[in-house]
């Protein structure tokens, strides 16, 4: 690989930055992610895509260098099969094929701010020993295909975005306030808790001591929070930042009834792991309709009382919900 400087990559309007993302069926977000990667003030020198039904005439569509690498595994009839989509094992295929030692990792329903990309990385480089989560805003409504067409057309403007967005009041959330002692820039955290894998960086070699994601976790919940906690065994000091991803809107469940299974054996596998519950407020609610017993204080195994009805996974669905 040849050595240039930040100096020739603007020139170039590149970045020497790996952006991973992971999707199966979710190509309406991936094209606006791309757009907006396409229409940064600076771009990455390659975007990696661990995906399998993506139109290649699509992506040609977009100012990038794409690389695409398969996830899931052929069925007899040549179809893909979805089941075998795992999202932290695929995050794992994208880093291992990611060619430089800065990696960005952004889930397929994010569209970067502008600046985004140029600001995370800048930040990387003066901390690249740490972990690095950037600020999600949440679309209200999904982009019509007049905006997405202006996204990819660099039309569409981040006020525009604002005014279509909100923060989540359940996180912790930049202000636009600054003092002499505070950089409103980013801010360390003790809070490992609070990592999202929605948007953050991370240089190769902390990737590979912390072990990529853990992937015996499976399907949905808590390998964001296993990677964390390994970060903080490691004591890798963890950021948050400024620099705005915009989350694109779909449905939710209040609680995710519909992912019970994979919730309650990924928090039996977190808590061995860690002797921590991970997702309490999901688990409080799946309490408090019977579906399980626990406790915070509980040491033993979370086991299922029953399934949910159809009725109240229905009643917990939210067809217009900006986050859960």
């Amino acid at each position: 690989m040849t050595t240039t400087t930040r100096a020739q990559d603007a020139a170039h309007n590149t970045i020497p930055v790996s952006v991973i993302t992971t999707c199966y069926g979710r190509n309406r977000h991936l094209y606006n992610l791309l757009a907006s990667l396409a229409q940064g003030s600076v771009r990455p020198r390659e975007v990696v895509i661990v995906n399998d039904d993506a139109e290649a005439e699509r992506l040609a569509d977009y100012d990038l260098n794409i690389i695409k690498i398969a996830t899931t595994t052929a069925t007899e009839h040549g179809v893909a099969d979805s089941m075998s989509f795992d999202i932290g094992r695929n995050r794992n295929l994208g880093a291992a094929r990611a060619s430089y030692e800065a990696m960005i990792f952004l889930d397929v329903d994010c569209i970067v701010a502008y600046d985004f990309i140029d600001g995370l990385y800048d930040k990387l480089q003066t901390h690249p020993d740490a972990l690095l989560m950037g600020q999600p805003r949440y679309l209200t409504r999904p982009l019509t295909d007049d905006e997405g067409s202006q996204l990819q057309q660099g039309q569409m403007a981040s006020d525009a975005l604002d005014q279509l967005s909100v923060f989540n009041p359940y996180r912790d959330n930049f202000t636009q306030h600054r003092n002499d002692n505070v950089d409103a820039n980013i801010k360390k955290t003790q809070d490992y808790g609070a990592f999202w894998s929605l948007c953050f960086a991370i240089m190769r070699h902390q990737f590979e001591r912390i072990g990529g994601f853990d992937t015996d976790y499976i399907g949905y919940g808590a390998e964001d929070t296993d990677f964390a906690f390994m970060a903080r065994a490691l004591d890798i000091d963890f950021y948050l930042t400024n620099d705005v991803v915009y989350h694109q809107q779909h449905s939710v469940y209040r609680p995710p009834l519909n992912h019970l299974d994979s919730i309650v054996i990924n928090a039996n596998r977190f808590y061995d792991k860690w002797q921590h519950w991970p997702m309490a407020g999901w688990l409080v609610a799946f309490a408090q309709l019977g579906l399980i017993d626990w406790q915070d204080e509980q040491t033993v195994p979370i086991s299922i009382n029953r399934q949910p009805s159809s009725a109240e996974i229905d009643a917990a669905h939210y067809s217009d919900a900006p986050y859960v």
